[in-house]
């Protein structure tokens, strides 16, 4: 495992998305040093985060000793967005929860990107027409929680005959607890899907998961009611 001596400059939100990467470097016990990006107060604008987040969207991390071009670690600092590839980043250079064996880091990946292209996106519209549309749309209610219904069945049978998604506990099962996680406003229920239960409870009694979804709770609020907020979240353009 390579060692880690400076911190990890982590940019961070407490959001499924941002609780990847807290787990993962929780898991990893490697230093690192949280620098809360207020998401609904517009702080993922400001033009110093641009810079290593084109998006302007969190996580993202700052790794002062990154690679060099002649590929020994150490030399040089990185910055990484998009959290598949911080999860990706992370485990290559530590060498866990993502495998080295070809095989074997194809299969995490499926599942990492069947995260990142479905079920993130896919819970993640449940949630605002659920919750945070400023009128009820019952067409897009239904469409996204029925298809949130059909990915966590998904899950639930990939988990009929293996403790977790794709093999030994790696970076897809951390993608995926944060989605799961507030499965009650994405209109589910667990006891529908019993190998999904199963892993959820396994993967949350995790202490590093405890740890990593501990994070920020304190800046944790309903923003149902945070109407300035949710401008800010979900009335952007191109700029």
């Amino acid at each position: 495992m390579t060692a880690q001596t400076a911190p990890i400059e982590l940019y961070y939100w407490p959001t499924p998305n941002g609780w990847k990467i807290s787990i993962m470097l929780e898991e990893l016990a490697v230093p690192y040093e949280v620098k809360y990006v207020n998401i609904g107060a517009g702080e993922q604008f400001e033009p110093s985060f641009l810079k290593i987040a084109p998006n302007n969207r969190m996580p993202a991390i700052i790794d002062p000793e990154g690679p060099s071009s002649d590929g020994k670690w150490g030399r040089s600092p990185i910055s990484v967005f998009e959290s598949g590839a911080i999860l990706q980043y992370l485990g290559r250079k530590f060498g866990r929860f993502y495998p080295a064996d070809e095989r074997s880091r194809v299969e995490v990946d499926q599942w990492l990107f069947w995260q990142m292209g479905g079920l993130g996106p896919m819970a993640g519209q449940a949630h605002h027409f659920r919750q945070y549309a400023p009128e009820k749309v019952p067409y897009a209610i239904e469409r996204y929680t029925n298809e949130v219904n059909r990915l966590y069945g998904v899950m639930n049978r990939r988990l009929a005959e293996r403790d977790y998604l794709a093999g030994d506990y790696s970076i897809a099962d951390i993608a995926c607890i944060g989605w799961v996680k507030p499965y009650r406003n994405q209109g589910q229920d667990l006891d529908d899907f019993p190998n999904l239960k199963r892993w959820f409870e396994t993967v949350l009694a995790r202490p590093a998961v405890e740890r990593g979804c501990a994070v920020g709770n304190e800046h944790r609020k309903n923003l149902a009611d945070d109407k300035e907020a949710q401008k800010v979240l979900f009335g952007q353009k191109a700029r």
